[in-house]
Parts: structure tokens; C-alpha cells; sequence
């Protein structure tokens, strides 16, 4: 049966590098080499599957247990496929988790899509010999594959549940890659180990705390996602130091980005879908053609000059809610008009946003400030009175870790 198993696990690696491969996601060799050498079951040995819809209170799981036959099947198929893994809920200890169903809540970790991380260790140019930081590792998947690349006693990862630390410490043990996991507060950074050659954040920060940048060794790289109170509009910010010590920051639009440190509360378009689509508001002209998905710099910049708003991508048509205000904007499908509703009309920031984009030269990224004097970071799309700009918003927002 073990044999069965390993040549089972083997198998569905294979075929999960393929796919990456295939799909043009996965291109660096020594990530390819990782992938396929890492067994990706022995830090991922349950998963939780949700069983009930959007909205549900209670929210009904399953628990897969990968030593169990009956679950066996389905737990090989989706910790081997482009799926988050979902791994605890509201931080509950990991050693004994019941199988089978369970009703109620949160998620508080999980182990993110192998295609997000396979992109964000791509951009980290990782090799050997670098010393390597990993803020949010979870159960340690791009952690253990990063210090297969670097090397053994090279790669840190802050934790700051205790549970998840100690979960994922045994696991990379069982497999001998040499990766450390401390208890801590990413926003800390680790001192201990510092200066890093790369540090990746697997959670998402309004800001880049201050010990990540003094952490940061000449020539070293900084990945994190910017996040802001929308989850539809992440940003991608990317920080290196120079010979010189000076550091060089560009932020970008993506589709996608890293979940904010827990405590932090997105916006949710999801309590006003059945009133908007009962009553889409009212009928008005726009100058404003919704905007393509694909124009991240647009959408990154409406995430700032236009917050407090969130979108509904499982609307017909392009629906913009800005839940705290009861207001929305439900674009029409091409022919000039958009519905609004509410004291605030988000359609129309969002066109006076778009001119202001447009003005700057359609901009796909911006250059952050991280070294202001009064400690605020910047951003901006160049110089001129046409640069789009704004300021980002402090740590303040974000609860910290309890002592």
C-alpha cells in the first residue's frame, strides 16, 4: 500500500508540472526540479473541502484525512491540483483533526494555488546559496520548495499562529530540506538571520513595514501584495536594494494577489447582490466605457482614488458596490449608460479616475516612495503635473499579533 501511494503521489506531481509547464505558468528549471522532487503530501496531509454555498451561516466543511482510504482519492486530486488548500479553521490546534463533517468557522490558513506560487518564486529569481525569508509560509509549500533551491539552513519563515508553526516544522522535518519556521509577527520581519538576499510575503500588507526593508542585503529583492480594503484590485509590489544601498520600488496591478494579515477586513459586495439585482438603480449617461479586466493599472489606482468599493465579479454585467455607503454602479453593456444608486456615485469617481489615468499615459506600474522622512510611502506613475499619485495607508490599519 505505501508503495502504491508513492508511485500514486509521483504520478500526480509529474502530471502537476506538466500541466504548469503545458500552460506556460512554470519556466524556471530549478522550480520545475523542486516541484517535482518535493512530496507535496507530507505538509499537505488533510484538507478541508466546503460543502455549503456563498453566504451560508454556518458554513459546513468536510475534512479529507489523506492516511484514510475512503478520503484518499479525492485528497491526492486536490492537493495536486490549482486549488487553494484549506488547511485550519479560527486556529485550531492540527494534530487530531476529526474527519468528515464539521460545521462552522473561518479559515485561518491555507496553502495558496500552486500557480500563484509558482509565479511568486519565479519572480523571486531564486539559486543557491541565497538566504531566503518567507512571511505567512502556512503549512511551509513555497517555504520547502524554496529551500530546495537555496539550500539547507537558508530559508526562514515568520508564523505568527503557534499551532501552524509547529505543524509546519514537523512536516518539513519529516522531509530534511533544512527550512525553519519561528512563531512571530511577519511585521517584525526576523532580525535574528538578517540581512536576507530575498524576502517573500505570502500575506498581503496596506504598506512595507520598515524592518523589511532594513532586512533587505545589497542586491537583495522584496516581493509582497500591496492590500488594500478591496479584494478585487491586488497590487504586486516588487522592492530591491542597489549596490549603492539605496532601494528601488515598483508597484503593479495583477489579477490576483495574497490574502491581508488576518484581522484585516475586506469589503464584500455579496449582502447587496439580491437588492441590486432586483433594483440596478437608476439609468445615466457615462463618458466611461467599463474599463477592460486586463487594465491592472487602471484597477490598481481605483483601488486607492476610489475606496470603500468593491466589485461583484459574479454580476452579468460590470457592478461596482461600495458596501458601507449602500451605493453602486451597474455598467450597461456597451451602449453609454450605467445605473447608479446611493448617496455616492462610484461610476463617476471611477470616470474621473480613468481621465486622470488616461492624462498620465495609461500607466501599468508605479514608483514607490519607501524612504519619505515622515515615514508615509508614496506612489506615483512619474513626474508632472499629470502623474497619477497617492499616498499608501499606514500599519495603523492593520491589528497586530497579541504578545
Amino acid at each position: 500500500m505505501a508503495l502504491d501511494l508513492r508511485t500514486a503521489t509521483s504520478r500526480r506531481r509529474a502530471g502537476m508540472v506538466e500541466r504548469l509547464t503545458t500552460d506556460d505558468v512554470l519556466t524556471d528549471a530549478l522550480l520545475r526540479d523542486a516541484l517535482l522532487r518535493l512530496p507535496r503530501e507530507v505538509l499537505l496531509p488533510h484538507a478541508y473541502v466546503r460543502v455549503s454555498g456563498p453566504g451560508a451561516d454556518p458554513i459546513h466543511w468536510r475534512l479529507l484525512d489523506g492516511s484514510h482510504p475512503d478520503d484518499r482519492q479525492e485528497w491526492l486530486d486536490l492537493i495536486h491540483s490549482d486549488e487553494s488548500i484549506l488547511l485550519q479553521r479560527d486556529g485550531e490546534p492540527l494534530d487530531a483533526l476529526p474527519r468528515g463533517p464539521v460545521t462552522g468557522g473561518h479559515m485561518t490558513s491555507m496553502s495558496t494555488y500552486t500557480p500563484a506560487t509558482v509565479e511568486a518564486l519565479q519572480a523571486m529569481e531564486l539559486g543557491p546559496g541565497q538566504s531566503y525569508l518567507e512571511f505567512g509560509p502556512g503549512p511551509g509549500v513555497s517555504l520547502a520548495l524554496a529551500a530546495t533551491i537555496t539550500g539547507t539552513g537558508l530559508a526562514t519563515g515568520v508564523e505568527r499562529d503557534g499551532h501552524m508553526a509547529a505543524f509546519a516544522q514537523r512536516n518539513l522535518d519529516r522531509l530534511g530540506v533544512g527550512a525553519a519556521v519561528v512563531e512571530g509577527d511577519a511585521l517584525e520581519g526576523h532580525e535574528a538571520r538578517a540581512p536576507y538576499d530575498r524576502i517573500h510575503s505570502g500575506i498581503g500588507v496596506p504598506c512595507v513595514p520598515a524592518p523589511w526593508v532594513e532586512q533587505l542585503a545589497p542586491r537583495g529583492l522584496l516581493l509582497t501584495t500591496l492590500a488594500t480594503r478591496t479584494p478585487s484590485w491586488p497590487g504586486h509590489l516588487r522592492a530591491t536594494r542597489t549596490p549603492a544601498g539605496t532601494i528601488e520600488a515598483v508597484l503593479r496591478g495583477r489579477p490576483r494577489g495574497y490574502r491581508p494579515l488576518r484581522g484585516f477586513q475586506w469589503l464584500s459586495a455579496l449582502n447587496h447582490r439580491a437588492r441590486i439585482k432586483a433594483a440596478p438603480g437608476t439609468p445615466r449617461s457615462t463618458r466611461l466605457t467599463p474599463p477592460p479586466d486586463e487594465a491592472y493599472g487602471f484597477w490598481l489606482a481605483a483601488a486607492y482614488l476610489v475606496p470603500g468599493t468593491v466589485r461583484d465579479f459574479q454580476a452579468g454585467t460590470m457592478t461596482i458596490v461600495a458596501p458601507e455607503d449602500d451605493s453602486w454602479a451597474v455598467a450597461g453593456p456597451g451602449d453609454g449608460t450605467v445605473q447608479v444608486h446611493g448617496p455616492r456615485d462610484v461610476w463617476a469617481e471611477l470616470e474621473d479616475v480613468h481621465d486622470h489615468w488616461e492624462r498620465a499615459g495609461r500607466p501599468e506600474q508605479y514608483r514607490v516612495d519607501l524612504h519619505d522622512s515622515t515615514g508615509d510611502q508614496h506612489v506615483t506613475s512619474g513626474l508632472g503635473p499629470k502623474a497619477l499619485n497617492w499616498t499608501l495607508p499606514p500599519l495603523a490599519t492593520v491589528p497586530r499579533q497579541a504578545p
